[in-house]
């Protein structure tokens, strides 16, 4: 069998501890071997320090994998772009015995203001991890004795989740300006929101904060008060297709249809069913999804499957084919009900394909493997198609790929996000020349999907993390040739997977594995630590726990489509789900 991507494998080895009964720490495993020579590192002044990782098990353990968890202040509100570095950042293997020095390192420009943060540095190997708590104070600035600094404006009430714009200005003892960036800011109490280093203010929690701009030894303080955001709603679950016999992977509805892929392998009565098929599934009763037709092909997963925007043409996804050879298989659907191959493209596609994304005539692909990235395949005559484009970041694999406007955000899992030119013209890319117009590698590694909102300038950023809770990342992409991450969003047990965006109310769904369907109130500016302001509208695990993902039963959300007022969920345990939300 043909390997599978990195991601849907740590998803396979993920549930098959969990049903083992294993922990990740286990120290009877390679994990255990791994051990950092302090529990503890302390950066110096200069945001720098070393430490020791070894292997003390009698087994090779590797690849090891150097990644930064979430810089976090005094309160525990994570600081949005700052991240640990390490160098060595990736270790192909520790014998027995072997050490190695790590340089850690804080990269967080101008994002830290005075005070102490911590954040931890993570070993991972694909059977476990270690983790290393590293502290670094921010010093005060020095040489600005007899100051003073007053605010020139700000307001004194806000709602919670709502950023707010503080200007203070400052003068040395002999009266002159002083630039603001020797202003530092901070609130009080700790915790109770974020403040930027240009004074940009989010409030965590209804009741009332003080935001201090500081310079030297001399503060200016302004008293806030902080309205609940107020939001409510609810999900309501209406309606589903039931799906047993094979795990289902992700979906697409168009009109009155909805076409869902199938994963791995699933053991139900006595029988063991591979994921080689695609349901088709009628919406004539919305809420009432009937199953008239399965198209099976040779693959283990299909793991995507994507409908052209006029509803004429399909491509659907191969891993872990008998032939080996994988590819994609291109489908007409002029009959809805029943697509027709036309054909199967397969040349250098032979480690599977991933994901996909079709935009008029061209369909992006994400094919498996360290070093293959994405190509670009021309469908214009669907029948015989050709690759006439293909793009790698040069660093670790790429996961998932979304067109739109003329660009292509890639989640090139530890590469980060990259965004493409392929036709927008900021670069002179096109899909047959695709140019990179940036990227941005300080997301925590496992970049594994994005949603680009070109009217707010946000990429909505999932990073699939089995080890510890992922997060949602958001990216300011407003100048597309240098993003920034602004703002986190987490669910505490696990890790988020697809997402999607009703632009329309500003409200963003996420499939959240185990953790069910959460809605996201994302409208207005974004900053901070989303899970602290409010923004949560509702979270629905609508079939209980049960015994995880890719088991018997219990919640297991992979991807949610918003269609005519309805939210269509696929589910690894039970196929397609039909929930109503309630604003």
């Amino acid at each position: 069998m043909q390997l599978r991507s990195a991601s849907t494998s740590r998803l396979l080895a993920t549930l098959l501890v969990v049903a083992g009964g294993l922990s990740c720490g286990d120290a009877t495993g390679p994990e255990g071997a791994l051990a950092f020579d302090v529990p503890e590192l302390r950066l110096d002044a200069a945001g720098t320090g070393t430490v020791v990782l070894s292997n003390r098990g009698a087994l090779p353990v590797g690849p090891v994998e150097l990644r930064s968890g979430a810089v976090l202040d005094a309160g525990s509100a994570s600081v949005p772009g700052a991240r640990l570095t390490a160098a060595p950042a990736d270790v192909p293997t520790l014998a027995p015995g072997q050490t190695v020095t790590v340089t850690v390192g804080m990269d967080a420009g101008t994002l830290l203001q005075p005070g102490e943060y911590r954040a931890e540095l993570i070993a991972r190997t694909p059977d476990g991890e270690r983790r290393l708590d590293v502290r670094v104070t921010a010093a005060d600035l020095q040489g600005f004795e007899g100051a003073s600094v007053r605010f020139d404006s700000g307001p004194s009430d806000v709602r919670q989740g709502d950023v707010a714009r503080y200007v203070a200005s400052a003068t040395d003892s002999a009266g002159a300006a002083l630039s603001p960036a020797a202003i530092t800011w901070s609130v009080a109490p700790a915790g109770a929101g974020f403040v930027a280093p240009d004074g940009s203010l989010v409030a965590y929690a209804p009741g009332s904060l003080t935001v201090r701009a500081q310079v030297g030894a001399a503060t200016a303080e302004r008293a806030v008060t902080v309205q609940a955001r107020g939001l409510g709603g609810q999900a309501v679950r209406v309606g589903e297709g039931s799906v047993l016999e094979r795990h289902t992977s992700d979906l697409w509805v168009h009109g009155e249809w909805a076409y869902t892929g199938t994963w791995g392998q699933r053991a139900r009565n006595g029988s063991i069913r591979v994921g080689d098929a695609l349901h088709v599934w009628s919406l004539a009763d919305p809420v009432a999804p009937v199953r008239v037709g399965t198209l099976t092909v040779d693959a283990r997963t299909v793991n995507d499957v994507k409908v052209r925007a006029d509803g004429q043409l399909a491509v659907l996804t191969h891993e872990g084919s008998n032939d080996g050879l994988n590819g994609v298989t291109v489908l007409d659907l002029s009959d809805p009900a029943a697509p027709q191959v036309l054909s199967r493209y397969t040349a250098g596609l032979e480690s599977g394909v991933h994901n996909a994304w079709i935009e008029g005539d061209y369909a992006y692909l994400v094919v498996d493997g360290v070093g293959n990235g994405m190509r670009v395949l021309d469908l214009s005559d669907p029948r015989a198609p050709s690759v006439v484009a293909s793009y790698w970041a040069g660093s670790s694999f790429l996961h998932d790929v979304y067109v739109r406007d003329g660009l292509a955000f890639l989640s090139h899992w530890n590469a980060g996000l990259v965004v493409l030119d392929v036709g927008n013209g900021i670069a002179g890319g096109s899909p047959t020349n695709p140019v990179e117009v940036s990227r941005l590698g300080a997301l925590n590694g496992q970049t594994h999907n994005a949603w680009y909102w070109p009217d707010a300038g946000y990429v909505f950023v999932g990073e699939e993390d089995f080890s510890s809770p992922g997060y949602m990342h958001v990216v300011d992409v407003r100048d597309l040739r240098a993003p920034r991450e602004v703002a986190t969003f987490r669910v505490a047990g696990t890790t988020p997977h697809n997402f999607w965006l009703d632009e329309a109310t500003g409200v963003l769904y996420l499939a959240w594995y185990e953790n069910g369907l959460r809605a996201l109130d994302v409208s207005g500016e974004l900053l901070g630590d989303l899970e602290r302001q409010g923004r949560e509208i509702f979270g629905l695990q609508y079939d209980g726990v049960g015994f995880g993902c890719a088991s018997a039963d219990g919640t297991c959300t992979w991807a949610p489509q918003l269609h005519r007022g309805l939210l269509y969920l696929s589910d690894m345990n039970n196929g397609l789900v039909v929930v109503r939300p309630e604003l």
